[in-house]
């Protein structure tokens, strides 16, 4: 046995180091850089703080006593402050008509908000854009949101344009794996990829508490980003992908059911979050990353690990990456990633601040937290970003870029993050209704409950 341990490292590493001469011999030409990016940031007016949380949920008519206390917990513990942003229609009370001019003007605001600043600052022209990528779960209109993209910026008649619709919330991820793949076959191209949600049309006004959870986190948000295989651009770039990995689990029963687009027995259409998630998400992870580390991490690292393994330890990720962007979803999902991969709370602080100030905003998300990064100066030239996107499916994509340069550029956080992290973040939930939960209240009938918000 003592000399079989030896032979098996000896064969690893053979193996491991051919692995990586074919990898580098197949890439060679296969380049992906991220010139620059942009994330929404919405208006004062959409801001969903305590008080309009408070207003919407007493505007639904279905709930009753016990709702208002799931919906006062999900709140309390969600990790949402007080600046999120919501659709507008919902603000003004429109959540049981919504209207497809609702859904449009929504999405089109983070689009020509986020495209309009993104080729200003690059100085790149919307006429020399080659591929276009849009990816927007729950609408899917016609003509396309890529073609209204396409027609606003008046793009040329040979770009290659993708729409993807019902990706979840890791769909950024494969907007940037379908251009990485487009690269490969046309040489010194530039790509735009659009990621946001649509909210407007999708708020749930039934008591089905599964589905009443997408109310409690998902806000709104996107970010658009340039792409290039050009290595004229290299100089310009803020990021080069090292690589990316897909993994799906939609063959298992559990997994496919857990983010699904449903409507209940009322029907009333929303978003069911049922209690496989955190295990779907944690399984699916698991497979991803017994792909991607291989591939991103020392070999000494994947020696040790495979050598010396005990029950309950772990590898470490910090060998081969300087910094974790995971997709803000929720706090149990968050801290249960944080918990698998052995992470602390430096590691933890840019999702769970970019959840805090702007909520789970789908497949934007990620970038929100890039961001925080960013302004807070921690991305340095050469350090390695994990990045690690969950979504309905049930999917999870994971990517490695490595950063070209330091970055520290003005973003969506530059008026506020001087405020983060905060010393305080419980939710004014707790402290303005948190008698709701007082047993000795349950006496007051749903009816009742109005009145005592203040809003009659």
């Amino acid at each position: 046995m003592e000399l079989l341990t030896p032979l098996i490292i000896l064969l690893f590493t053979i193996s491991y180091v051919s692995f990586w001469l074919a990898k580098l011999i197949c890439k060679r030409g296969e380049t992906c850089y991220m010139i620059d990016y942009e994330c929404y940031k919405g208006t004062n007016s959409m801001q969903l703080n305590t008080q309009e949380c408070a207003n919407i949920v007493s505007r639904n008519k279905n709930l009753l006593m016990e709702d208002y206390k799931f919906l006062l917990q999900t709140i309390v513990n969600s990790g949402l402050g007080e600046e999120t942003y919501g659709p507008k229609n919902i603000i003004q009370g429109d959540e049981e008509r919504p209207k497809l001019v609702d859904s449009l003007s929504e999405i089109e605001a983070v689009f020509y908000d986020t495209l309009d600043s993104l080729f200003a600052r690059s100085k790149i022209s919307s006429s020399e854009i080659d591929i276009l990528v849009v990816n927007v779960s729950l609408l899917s209109p016609v003509p396309s949101l890529t073609s209204r993209i396409i027609n606003r910026y008046n793009m040329r008649e040979d770009v290659k344009a993708f729409n993807l619709s019902g990706m979840g919330c890791s769909a950024s991820l494969v907007a940037i794996d379908l251009v990485r793949h487009v690269f490969k076959t046309q040489k010194n191209r530039l790509a735009v990829v659009v990621s946001s949600e649509s909210m407007a049309g999708n708020w749930y006004c039934g008591r089905e508490r599964s589905m009443m959870l997408s109310n409690c986190i998902f806000r709104v948000g996107g970010c658009s980003m340039i792409l290039t295989n050009n290595t004229s651009f290299k100089d310009r770039a803020i990021l080069k992908l090292k690589c990316l990995v897909r993994t799906h689990l939609g063959s298992n029963d559990d997994a496919y059911s857990c983010c699904m687009q449903v409507e209940d027995d009322e029907k009333h259409a929303g978003f069911r979050l049922t209690k496989s998630l955190t295990k779907a998400a944690a399984r699916c992870l698991s497979k991803n990353l017994q792909v991607l580390l291989p591939k991103t991490l020392p070999l000494w690292e994947i020696i040790r690990y495979t050598t010396t393994r005990k029950p309950g330890s772990k590898i470490n990720l910090k060998s081969g990456i300087e910094h974790f962007c995971i997709h803000p979803g929720g706090r149990a999902v968050i801290d249960e990633v944080g918990v698998s991969l052995g992470l602390n709370e430096y590691d933890l602080e840019p999702v769970r601040m970019a959840l805090h100030r702007f909520g789970n905003t789908s497949a934007g998300g990620l970038w929100y937290v890039l961001g925080y990064m960013e302004a807070k100066k921690r991305l340095k030239k050469g350090d390695r970003i994990l990045m690690i996107s969950l979504g309905a499916g049930f999917k999870c994509n994971n990517c490695v870029w490595e950063v070209n340069k330091d970055m520290g550029r003005e973003n969506v956080w530059e008026d506020i993050i001087k405020k983060y992290p905060p010393k305080k973040t419980v939710n004014p939930f707790l402290e303005k209704y948190g008698w709701i939960n007082d047993d000795a209240m349950g006496f007051i009938r749903a009816e009742d409950i109005k009145k005592l918000l203040g809003f009659v």
